[in-house]
């Protein structure tokens, strides 16, 4: 099927400003998953005796976990719309609203009552603010991937847009310093007014954000498809007539994000049971270590995909990650904490860092531009709306004294396996020119020395 308002494609983007737009990347990022992953702290270590009747901690336990669920199930709703306007109206306009919409919702839930003031209505304020952070992490990621792909050069694509997942990254690490010294606190101090200060900081966060992504330049790609009136009308139907199967594509690879889910709140969460008893400081410890070995890991990840392709490199991290994750619930289950902070690192810290900081390039260049914020925010949000309920599933399958942590490594394999057939079949990207991303065989045509594209919008 031909677009009804195809028009010329150039065979090189426009010149772009790689290093402005990663750095821009890189700190909104990191400053709105600050605001998203201090939700999965406090859902894993707090909220179950603040939010949730504490007279069956089981049950809440199991509720708060699901409520960190509740922004993933929100975040396909949030692609849907956001994607169509990103693909409308710009890349930037994107950035700068999703971040304060996430600073906003994030600075609310600091303000909330708890259970003992309020009963039932605590929690469902709660689920409203978390549905919020889902909407706006929902456009975040897409956009800002879509930003550095398209500013960066042919050759260095993986690397730049890295910078996206990198700053996920430190946004995490953020989170798990904000929470060290309050989950140090006394419990009576903590379950009072400890665990706001850091929702209540995210008002700072989402000011420095804006101000900063308030000076970034909207992508030359998109520009000129603005000058050239060839931006696409209605970018979501367009994706799903011609591009359904790359959605398909990334949706499958997406489910690899379980595996961050399932380390960063399920194994927080029984590592700091009755069942095993680590100290909660200890277990953020391991979190934040691994984080910071990824911030080094993905950048040099990304590189290796520049030159040898991404499919190798996110094959790596996927396989390899159906294999740690038996290591490192293993390692929890024997209760040494040396043992489990070394293979925390090497598992999230090295291993799924190949998977992490490819994905942003790898899920990019499957779309061309007129449709490529669309495609990466449906497709992700879809596959990280099942790996953010996997938490819940991973207790359930746990049972209720987490005592079949074997169960819930035989569930994370098997997801990593299918995210690693996705990427098997899929299409080697690396090397194809940055204007001929996503298009099909009929919309590419010889032309002079080499392959152009002579029919198909920006």
């Amino acid at each position: 099927m031909s677009h009804p308002e195809a028009a010329p494609v150039p065979s090189a983007p426009p010149v772009g400003k790689p290093r402005k737009a990663a750095f821009a990347a890189w700190i909104g990022s990191a400053l709105e998953y600050y605001d998203f992953f201090i939700y999965g702290s406090a859902a894993a270590l707090v909220f179950p005796k603040v939010f949730f009747d504490p007279d069956d901690p089981a049950t809440a336990t199991l509720i708060s976990l699901a409520t960190f669920g509740v922004a993933y199930a929100a975040r396909p709703v949030g692609a849907l719309f956001l994607g169509h306007i990103g693909d409308r109206v710009g890349r930037r306009t994107i950035m700068v609203w999703t971040l304060v919409l996430m600073g906003l919702s994030t600075f609310l839930i600091g303000c909330l009552p708890t259970y003992a003031q309020a009963g039932t209505l605590a929690p469902t304020l709660l689920v409203l603010m978390r549905v919020l952070q889902g909407l706006s992490a929902a456009g975040e990621q897409a956009s800002a991937n879509a930003m550095t792909l398209e500013h960066a050069p042919e050759h260095r694509r993986g690397y730049y847009t890295s910078f996206t997942l990198n700053g996920t990254q430190a946004g995490q690490i953020l989170a798990t310093l904000a929470f060290i010294p309050v989950a140090a606190l006394p419990d009576e101090q903590l379950y009072t007014w400890g665990w706001r200060i850091p929702f209540l900081l995210s008002a700072v966060v989402a000011v420095i954000g804006f101000v900063i992504r308030r000076t970034l330049d909207e992508t030359p790609v998109f520009q000129e498809a603005s000058a050239n009136e060839a931006v696409a009308k209605m970018p979501l139907a367009e994706l799903l007539v011609n591009h359904w199967a790359s959605v398909l594509r990334v949706i499958c690879a997406a489910l690899i994000a379980t595996v961050s889910t399932i380390f960063s709140v399920w194994a927080l969460a029984y590592a700091t049971s009755d069942a095993v008893g680590l100290d909660k400081t200890g277990m953020l410890w391991v979190n934040g270590c691994a984080n910071a070995v990824a911030l080094l890991a993905i950048p040099l990840w990304a590189r290796l995909s520049d030159r040898i392709g991404r499919k190798p490199v996110f094959l790596t991290g996927a396989i390899g990650c159906a294999v740690l994750i038996f290591v490192y619930l293993w390692a929890i289950s024997t209760g040494s904490y040396p043992l489990v902070f070394g293979v925390g690192v090497l598992f999230f810290g090295v291993v799924y860092s190949a998977a992490n900081g490819i994905w942003p390039s790898f899920y990019g260049e499957m779309f061309p531009a007129r449709v490529r914020l669309s495609g990466m925010a449906v497709g992700t949000q879809i596959g990280f709306a099942v790996a953010g309920f996997a938490v819940t599933i991973a207790e359930q399958i746990a049972g209720g004294d987490g005592s079949n942590w074997v169960g819930v490594a035989v569930f994370s394999a098997a997801v990593c396996v299918i995210c690693a057939v996705a990427v098997a079949t899929g299409r080697e990207t690396h090397k194809v020119p940055t204007a001929e991303l996503g298009l099909r065989a009929d919309e590419l045509g010889a032309q002079g020395g080499g392959a152009k594209v002579e029919s198909a919008a920006v």
